[in-house]
């Protein structure tokens, strides 16, 4: 699952907020917005700091996106005579 921040992105841009007063307001960690930034999953307490220090809901800040990734990898095996390679397809 991915996350995806712009709309708190525009939201700081339309209170005049940079994101180091974000942290300070919010009283969360740069790691948190770091995390952001990279468009990974942050904790909902998180999420709810950032909520009450902008006096918005979870939905003015953060879409997710449920899309699963396919990627190609292979399994290893034998049949007590050769080492095999076998191709598969992951999920993420």
């Amino acid at each position: 699952m991915e996350a995806n921040y712009k709309k708190l992105w525009k939201l700081l841009i339309d209170k005049d907020l940079k994101r180091t007063e974000l942290i300070n307001l919010a009283g969360i960690t740069s790691n948190i917005i770091a995390k952001m930034g990279k468009g990974e999953l942050v904790s909902m307490e998180s999420l709810k700091k950032i909520c009450n220090a902008l006096d918005c809901d979870v939905g003015d800040i953060v879409e997710l996106n449920d899309k699963m990734e396919e990627k190609s990898g292979y399994q290893y095996g034998t049949n007590n005579r050769e080492i095999y390679k076998v191709p598969i397809k992951l999920y993420r």
